[in-house]
């Protein structure tokens, strides 16, 4: 069986909203559009990876530019 990478903690989709700064509207979309976030559904309940959230952020993130 192939080892996977480990997910780290599991994000309820208020938590989740909360990290990102935006509502759980935003994220539920996000989740029924099968975009951005990788989620664990365990029968109704649905978990968001903190890997795939913090993934978000870095994939996102923009670097300041050097002053010459």
């Amino acid at each position: 069986m192939k080892q996977k990478e480990p997910v780290g903690r599991l994000l309820t989709v208020k938590e989740a909203a909360e990290r990102l700064v935006v509502k759980p509207a935003t994220i539920r979309s996000w989740i029924l559009k099968r975009t951005k976030l990788e989620v664990v559904r365990i029968g109704r309940c649905v978990r968001i990876t903190e890997r795939s959230v913090q993934q978000l952020i870095d994939d996102n993130t923009t670097p300041p530019e050097v002053e010459r």
